[in-house]
């Protein structure tokens, strides 16, 4: 349970986000405990199911900023932050005071709430929300609510509301924009399609997108009821997604190598 204060389980330049973020020096991610989903295949069960964390002060958690921006990182990452908004909006004046002046990346599952989102409005450069179920039966499965896919829905069109497509300057590095990411499952051809439809058609045929092929079991489902997604996806899956894709028309994809043979 996170009280007054936010948990956090680690802070550091992370070089294996997206290049645009990551680049050459570094995401500088600060990973806050809990979540506010239950994924029952979350590939960081003890940091987002357990709170494990160290409990920062406003204070602490400006300094954690600092510290980044003074090794050189591109950005500030806050990842799963959907629970400790007003904690993150204490920390940074106390963070611009002490001189920090990097993007503000908001590194979220995408179940994020309208009231949230707008208290960010001008206040985060970059958008990175996943986009992981269309299906409500699937949602109710696997992340324990059947309000997610239109929960997601809103929260994408307001964060593209507040910072358009991703604008990329001339090193290659995000400054400000939506990135959008999505897991894609084994099994979740369909689900994918409605979402890359949803994204080219309602949000941005220019969406920046990261279809993510590094699914492994994880998590809970190992259990029988899951056996379904107790797998890796197959090429013939990653194939079908990138190939809808491309016939929607998006075409801004961020490149990285396969994780699959």
């Amino acid at each position: 349970m996170i009280d007054r204060f936010a948990r956090v389980s680690s802070h550091f330049a992370h070089l294996g986000e997206e290049e645009v973020l990551s680049g050459y020096r570094g995401s500088g991610t600060i990973f806050f405990n809990g979540c506010n989903l239950r994924c029952v295949f979350c590939q960081n069960y003890d940091i987002s199911h357990e709170i494990i964390g160290e409990e920062v002060s406003a204070q602490e958690l400006a300094k954690m900023m600092l510290d980044l921006q003074s090794v050189g990182c591109h950005n500030i990452n806050l990842v799963s932050p959907s629970h400790v908004v007003p904690q993150i909006l204490e920390a940074l004046p106390i963070a611009i005071d002490g001189g920090l002046r990097l993007p503000l990346v908001y590194n979220s599952n995408g179940f994020d709430s309208l009231e949230a989102l707008q208290l960010l409005d001008g206040v985060i450069d970059i958008y990175m929300p996943d986009f992981k179920f269309w299906s409500p039966s699937r949602s109710k499965k696997y992340l324990k609510t059947v309000l997610y896919p239109e929960t997601a829905r809103l929260a994408l069109k307001e964060m593209y509301r507040q910072v358009g497509d991703l604008l990329i300057d001339h090193q290659g590095l995000a400054v400000r924009g939506l990135l959008v990411r999505h897991l894609i499952m084994p099994d979740g051809v369909n689900d994918a399609k409605h979402i890359l439809a949803y994204l080219a058609r309602e949000i941005s045929p220019n969406t920046y997108i990261n279809l993510m092929d590094q699914y492994h079991p994880a998590g809970k489902v190992h259990q029988d009821k899951y056996q379904e997604i107790d797998r890796r996806i197959t090429t013939a899956e990653l194939s079908q997604v990138f190939q809808v894709a491309i016939d929607l028309g998006l075409h801004r994809f961020d490149q990285r190598p396969a994780y699959i043979d």
